[in-house]
This record gives structure tokens, C-alpha cells and sequence, in this order.
């Protein structure tokens, strides 16, 4: 977690009135997404949940429950950074999809190869 992200999570909540942050799980990250994180799923919701802009984290286990979450969460726009812009307009007969500008200068990569 980095200055970039807490920026996207404020103009994410600026979009609307409640923010609900899918999480991905630990099994997600590694089995799935082949990646490790830092901190388990429990202390980077624990993070998430203490962002002011964040009103609710929940997990997300696979690629495939998107559309689920957005119908069961009554979500009008889903946000992603625009790293991904394209990869959910899938989801835009469920809702309005927005793609937020990066933070310039940080990033998770940059971040992973300064401490190389």
C-alpha cells in the first residue's frame, strides 16, 4: 500500500457515496494471480478498513465473481486504475465502469525494484 493507492481510493469515494474495496485472498494472490504479498489477507484488510475512504473490504476469491459482487452489492460504478483500462467493460451492462489516471511517479514495480 502506497501514497498512489490511498489517492485512487479518494477519488474513487469521490465517485460516490459508500466505497467497497474488494480484497483479493491470500489463495487468490498465490494460486491465481501467482503473486505473494506482503501482509496477509487479514492485516491488508485491516489496512483498508482504516482508510477513511473505505467504507467496507471484502474479499474477492476468483476472477469470475465480479458481476456476482456488483448485483450483490447494488454497485453503480466500479473503479479500477487505468493500468487496466479495457480488462472490465465486461461489467458495464451491470454498471458504469471508470478507469482512474495513476498516481505519476510511484508505483508497486518501482517501489519492489528500489528495494532490490
Amino acid at each position: 500500500m502506497h501514497y498512489g493507492h490511498i489517492r485512487l481510493l479518494k477519488r474513487a469515494r469521490a465517485l460516490g457515496d459508500y466505497l467497497i474495496v474488494g480484497l483479493s485472498t491470500d489463495e487468490f494472490n498465490e494460486f491465481s494471480k501467482h503473486k505473494q504479498a506482503y501482509n496477509n489477507y487479514a492485516e491488508r484488510k485491516y489496512i483498508l478498513e482504516a482508510i477513511r475512504y473505505v467504507d467496507q473490504v471484502i474479499p474477492e476469491e476468483n476472477w469470475d465473481q465480479k458481476i456476482s459482487d456488483v448485483q450483490k452489492y447494488d454497485i453503480d460504478t466500479f473503479v479500477m486504475g487505468n493500468d487496466w483500462e479495457g480488462k472490465f467493460d465486461f461489467l458495464k451492462p451491470y454498471c458504469k465502469v471508470k478507469y482512474l489516471e495513476r498516481t505519476p511517479g510511484i508505483s508497486t514495480t518501482q517501489i519492489k525494484e528500489d528495494l532490490k
